[in-house]
């Protein structure tokens, strides 16, 4: 039995979980964000409480660098910049491994969600912006910097978009650069666009609900937004050959917006399929924690093989 947690800079969430992949009872406590005495303090708890442990698998909503083992973390700032596995090993007395959120739900999805059954799983994440995980042959691929599936940073969106073609604007990304899909893809980007296209301030499912009933401004705001982001996702698909993007974060509750992101993303990637490729996430309400049990699982394997 590992001890899984998924930790947010509000909440931190703890199951355990068996060699079959199953994840038991959740426990929450809130996140101690400027204290790490607190915070270590909070997960030896949750560890405690759910009896032996062979070992502690986190999902956490930063960064950590494969190179040097150091942890960005901006909503958590007492662990930002920390040596987190190594730190924590040593309190805990526990080997501890530790996966980006988008990552988690990547791998989750790959192992016990809509990406069952295929050798590459891009895992899509469009919530308050853009993200993705890559997993390749069922393991996580990683890279310089632990930045590997992030697609949505880069001065790469479109200057026009549409049908017909109308202008987009170069907005400024919390990266430093300006023009990344990060900008006007998620949830926040979708607001942006309605704002710049129609002057007009609506939250993104205010958007949706509009679209579904027919409204021509939110038609043309979700046809720019489609747009704008099925032209990268079809060169993501044709060179990593992921068969299947499930999505996660809020807008994949919309299951029309993703089949028309799906549908314009099929009608432009080089293999021709009439199966969606791009399909609402599956693997249940916890991906976080899923990821995680499934990644100190692997890790306990490939130390014991």
């Amino acid at each position: 039995m590992i001890t899984c947690f998924d930790i947010g800079g509000s909440a931190i969430k703890c199951a355990v979980a068996t060699a079959d992949g199953q994840v038991g009872p959740l426990q929450r406590v809130p996140t101690p964000i400027g204290d790490f005495a607190a915070f270590v303090a909070a997960i030896a708890a949750l560890i405690d409480a759910g009896g032996a442990s062979r070992g502690v698998a986190i999902s956490i909503a930063g960064v950590v660098d494969p190179e040097n083992g150091r942890i960005k973390c901006a909503n958590i700032p007492c662990i930002d910049g920390r040596l987190l596995a190594d730190d924590l090993s040593a309190a805990l007395g526990l080997p501890v491994w530790i996966i980006n959120d988008a990552d988690s739900f990547a791998l989750a999805e790959a192992q016990a969600g809509a990406g069952r059954g295929h050798a590459n799983v891009f895992g899509l994440i469009l919530g308050t912006g853009v993200g993705g995980g890559l997993v390749i042959g069922g393991h996580l691929v990683s890279g310089p910097g632990g930045f590997a599936g992030e697609w949505g940073h880069g001065p790469a969106a479109a200057q026009f978009a549409g049908s017909p073609p109308v202008a987009i604007p170069r907005l400024p990304c919390g990266c430093g650069q300006s023009g990344c899909l990060d900008t006007v893809g998620g949830a926040r980007g979708m607001e942006r666009l309605h704002l710049a296209l129609h002057g007009q301030t609506l939250d993104s499912r205010a958007i949706v609900d509009a679209w579904q009933a027919g409204d021509a401004a939110a038609e043309q705001t979700i046809s720019c937004f489609i747009d704008l982001l099925s032209g990268p996702l079809a060169m993501l698909v044709n060179t990593v050959g992921a068969s299947i993007l499930p999505v996660g974060g809020g807008l994949s509750n919309s299951a029309p917006l993703i089949a028309r992101l799906d549908a314009a993303v099929r009608a432009s990637i080089l293999r021709k399929t009439e199966a969606p490729i791009i399909v609402p996430g599956q693997s249940g309400a916890e991906p976080g924690l899923i990821g995680a049990a499934w990644l100190g699982l692997e890790k306990i394997g490939s130390a014991h093989a």
